[in-house]
């Protein structure tokens, strides 16, 4: 961010938690960080947290990290502190249109779809509306930044992106029961699947290779890769499988989006 500038974030949950320790991590000043959230709970040593929207001039970024159904309540309280603010959005299902209704002086607003691995600066996060170079600055840090020029593609870049963390640690999971089906300890098979999921994942994003591409190199012809990718790739069964997992998350969120409106 510019130097002086500020950052309030109303309401921080789990999400927008993880944004402020990247962010703290990376040297962001905590005095230029204001939280506020009714329940007075501290997010992290020298950030100011209130219980009430301060009476002081509005931030060059305000942060909306509050659950999406309390959009309505919450937004009268904050009309004055978003004259002029670049406000960034991270409401699930909740679309332009809507916040600009809510916040008609606000400075420019941004819908935000990050996902949890920002906390690492190797999260995802899926953006689109009103582009700035502060609000490019505060997101960088966090990961892959995705400006999307379709908003309405932004449900089904939450499904693989936000959602997938979630199916991957899935995954993760069956791989490890796999493991142990197959005759492995669970402890040692676990361990096993998470750093061959990490290493994994760490030489796909940094190859010039396809990630289908580096599985047909694993793979030697008639070998036992070959073999397990075999029931894999049959019938497209595990493309099947995704399609259905992220077409249910991303009608979800345009039901979401959908009772947002209507509110």
């Amino acid at each position: 961010m510019p130097s002086g500038k500020t950052i309030w974030l109303i309401g921080c949950g789990n999400m927008a938690g993880a944004m402020v320790s990247r962010w703290l991590d990376t040297g962001l000043d905590r005095a230029r960080i204001t939280v506020v959230r009714p329940s007075g709970t501290p997010v992290a040593e020298g950030v100011r947290v209130v219980t009430e929207v301060p009476d002081a001039p509005p931030p060059a970024i305000l942060l909306l990290g509050f659950k999406p159904h309390q959009l309505d309540a919450i937004a009268p309280n904050v009309t004055g502190a978003s004259a002029g603010a670049s406000i960034v959005s991270i409401l699930a299902g909740t679309d332009l249109e809507t916040l600009r209704r809510r916040f008609p002086d606000a400075g420019g607003i941004v819908r935000a779809l990050p996902n949890l691995p920002v906390a690492l600066g190797k999260g995802v996060v899926a953006m689109c509306g009103d582009r700035s170079s502060r609000v490019d600055a505060l997101m960088a840090p966090l990961g892959l930044i995705e400006w999307v020029a379709d908003e309405s593609l932004m449900d089904a870049a939450t499904a693989l992106a936000g959602s997938g963390p979630a199916f991957l640690y899935r995954f993760i999971d069956a791989l490890a029961r796999a493991g142990t089906a197959v005759g492995l300890p669970a402890d040692q098979s676990q361990r096993l699947a998470l750093a061959t999921v990490e290493g994994s994942g760490l030489l796909a994003a940094s190859s010039s290779l396809s990630p289908a591409e580096l599985a047909d190199c694993v793979a030697s012809k008639g070998g036992s890769t070959r073999k397990g990718l075999d029931v894999l790739d049959a019938d497209d069964a595990l493309v099947r499988l995704l399609t259905e997992t992220l077409a249910a998350a991303k009608t979800r969120n345009a039901e979401m989006a959908a009772i947002s409106r209507a509110g």
